[in-house]
């Protein structure tokens, strides 16, 4: 940063001095003694080739001429070898100084070529001391003193090479000359340039192509060497700590990512580190000048981003917030004056620090009242930065000391105050967040304890309440297995009733059969004594034949309705639960029956059709028959009562069927019962299974039916489940392992 402020002076002349250490400061010249020198010496001359004296009173006090800016030189575009002789005749050339090279020279290739000569004489005054002449530009050049060859910098292209022009910094030629005192003496330059792709840092839209020849002492080698090395100490130190705290900042904010204002803190010394390491770089290498003008715009670029940074920071601690507001004024700054930087240096970087100072100060003045701890680390690096730009600005009015020891601090110092204060600001900060964390896990442990406490308190309330309603649920289970096995009961009466009925129809047809044929066998005995008293044999033996068939049939009906009252007790006693080897296919008829009869018990006008489709095939499987029984007579009794509600809705077409079906599949015997009635609807065909659920009206079912049944086939091993379309048909199928 050092060295691109010297870069940066008012003028290019003063410029290259103020990068040396060793030239004097323009201002400080003894300007008015050399202006009316030269007037006398001149200006005044008539020739237009003529000499320019020189005298040891032109030197400044590192012993320094600034030739570049003598009048007397003489200027021609293109070139010719010839030029460099001191015998020609330069009628046709122009005045021109080579500090006032223009891009307005250029082709339009942005070449600039051309021959400057300049006639000078030494004064005896001089005497023995030893001289140096240094030639410094941004293009090649080749320079001549009395005709012959002093010295090539880069390659201006005239020899077969491709053009070069490496930008000279710290690797300044200073070589020793001999000059004749009291002789006229010719310097010559050849001057090739290219006008850069970005302008550079200095001070006229065409520095970036002038071109600087000064004249020295002994004292102009050492003092470079002395000042390139102290530039060097202090570039190394600024770009140090800006890494140290780089480095520092950046592992804060990685470990710590709730600390979102670490992030912007980090941006600060790395934006700046990358910037002085950019300009070392530029100070210490051999570059194009195109390859300097681009790296130098990035170090502009980074410069102006710390700078811009500052305020932000500001904005983020103070106030814990960016405005918009704020981001786009900062962000129109800097377009325009990066832009205008890269061609006009000084003015543009003075404006820029000095509103960003402004808003800084106002930040702190703002936020006065309420700066507190860490804080004030930040406000103190802006008053101190504002205090070493205060500083800097006397010592360069006053010119006491340009780029001494004491200058060169101040700038370090002016650098490194707002970095060094975001250091101590993170480290109190810290601290701040520490000690709040202790304060917090303090009221955290207080609170935790009263809590604790409370919690206790709550607990013994709790197991207090729990016991209660432990108690409270313990009897209302109990209560609830009471009532569930009341309804379950009820289930197997309503059941058994239904049984009963469809028995008690059943058994009444072989009575009818048993009492009808008791009444004819009694009219016929009597038939059949007579016959026996008048004598009539044969018709006695015929009418005791029909007696005996009749006795046949009366034993038959009376066989079958012992049948059927065994199935009846053998229903209605309390099953153990052993299976079995039981004929589905009997079984599934007999409740079938059962359950059409049981319902025309209840109701005499129901009326329906029931079929069968067993499979003949299948052999005794091993089951609990009651337990069946009771799934078959519940699918079955539900199949009649559907078909039977839909047969009330009224439609004379139709027919209501129920329809018992058995087959074998694989290892399992698949039994179905279906009817054709109105189906279950989609939404309650998950519940259907469910204890207690029921369709039917109050009073008509209790919802353990299926309950019952869907448990039933899982003790068995098996599975149920229904297969329904809503308005037309429902089938219920259970599927029973054959062993």
């Amino acid at each position: 940063m050092i060295l691109n402020k010297a870069k940066s002076n008012e003028s290019e002349g003063s410029k290259f001095i103020i990068q040396l250490q060793l030239m004097h400061n323009f201002k400080r010249m003894k300007f008015y003694i050399t202006l009316i020198f030269l007037f006398s010496i001149i200006i005044q001359a008539d020739a237009q080739d003529s000499a320019v004296h020189l005298s040891p009173k032109m030197m400044d006090k590192n012993q320094v001429i600034e030739l570049y800016g003598l009048d007397g030189w003489q200027f021609h575009e293109g070139h010719n070898p010839a030029w460099a002789s001191p015998d020609m005749n330069t009628t046709g050339w122009r005045k021109l100084k080579p500090a006032n090279v223009s891009k307005q020279l250029a082709d339009k290739n942005g070449k600039i070529e051309g021959w400057f000569r300049l006639k000078i004489w030494l004064d005896s005054s001089f005497g023995n001391m030893p001289l140096n002449l240094s030639v410094f530009n941004r293009g090649a050049a080749d320079t001549y003193v009395d005709g012959k060859l002093f010295e090539a910098y880069g390659n201006t292209g005239v020899n077969g090479k491709a053009y070069n022009a490496p930008y000279r910094t710290s690797n300044l030629q200073i070589q020793p000359i001999i000059l004749v005192r009291g002789k006229e003496h010719l310097i010559a330059i050849h001057f090739v340039n290219y006008v850069p792709p970005f302008p550079l840092n200095l001070i006229t839209l065409d520095n970036s192509v002038s071109l600087f020849l000064i004249l020295g002492g002994p004292a102009l080698e050492p003092a470079t060497n002395a000042f390139f090395k102290k530039l060097a100490i202090y570039q190394t130190v600024i770009i140090t700590i800006c890494a140290v705290l780089s480095l520092l900042f950046w592992l804060l904010a990685f470990q710590n990512p709730l600390e979102k204002n670490l992030r912007l803190i980090a941006l600060s010394p790395t934006f700046f580190g990358l910037s002085g390491l950019l300009e070392y770089f530029l100070d210490q290498s051999k570059l194009s000048l195109a390859g300097f003008s681009t790296i130098n715009a990035l170090q502009f670029l980074f410069t102006d981003l710390m700078l811009l940074l500052t305020p932000l920071i500001l904005a983020k601690i103070f106030f814990n917030d960016v405005s918009r507001k704020l981001l786009v004024f900062l962000g129109i700054l800097f377009i325009i004056f990066y832009y205008t930087r890269l061609v006009i240096a000084l003015i543009p970087l003075l404006i820029v620090v000095i509103i960003i100072m402004a808003i800084s100060a106002y930040f702190v003045i703002a936020s006065w009242k309420t700066i507190k701890g860490a804080k004030w680390a930040i406000a103190a690096g802006v008053l101190i930065t504002l205090f070493w730009v205060l500083i800097y600005v006397i010592i360069k009015l006053i010119e006491l000391t340009p780029l001494s020891n004491g200058e060169l601090m101040v700038v370090t110092l002016l650098y490194v105050s707002i970095p060094l204060s975001l250091l101590v600001y993170v480290s109190l900060r810290f601290r701040e967040i520490i000690s709040e964390v202790r304060e917090t896990a303090a009221k955290v442990l207080q609170v935790t304890e009263e809590k604790r406490q409370q919690a206790l308190n709550q607990q013994k309330l709790l197991e207090q309440e729990v016991k209660r309603q432990t108690a409270d649920l313990t009897e209302a289970l109990q209560n609830l297995k009471a009532t569930q096995s009341q309804l379950i009961q009820s289930e197997k009466m309503a059941s058994l009733g239904e049984l009963t009925a469809g028995i008690a129809h059943e058994i009444q047809n072989p009575l009818n059969f048993v009492n009808n044929f008791s009444e004819v066998n009694k009219e016929m005995i009597d038939e059949l004594q007579t016959e026996l008293e008048a004598g009539n044999t044969e018709e006695a033996i015929a009418i005791s034949n029909d007696i005996k068939d009749n006795e046949e049939k009366i034993n038959h009906h009376g066989k079958r309705a012992d049948a059927i009252v065994k199935g009846m007790l053998q229903h209605s006693r309390q099953t153990k639960g052993v299976k079995e080897p039981t004929d589905i296919n009997a079984l599934c008829d007999e409740y079938l029956r059962l359950s059409y009869h049981g319902l025309r018990a209840k109701d005499k006008s129901f009326n329906a059709e029931f079929k069968t489709d067993f499979d003949k095939s299948i052999e005794k499987i091993n089951v609990v028959p009651q337990d069946i029984g009771r799934v078959l007579l519940n699918l079955c009794n539900n199949a009649f009562y559907a078909v039977s509600e839909k047969k009330k809705t009224g439609d004379e077409n139709y027919q209501p069927a129920v329809l018992v079906q058995t087959k074998k599949e694989n290892n399992n015997v698949r039994v179905t019962v279906s009817d054709n009635g109105n189906g279950v609807p989609q939404n309650i065909i998950d519940k259907i299974f469910q204890p207690f659920f029921t369709t039917k009206p109050t009073g008509e079912g209790t919802g353990l039916g299926l309950s019952l049944s869907y448990d039933i086939i899982k003790v068995h091993g098996g599975n149920i489940h229904v297969e329904t379309k809503e308005g037309e048909k429902s089938e219920f199928v259970i599927s029973l392992p054959v062993t």
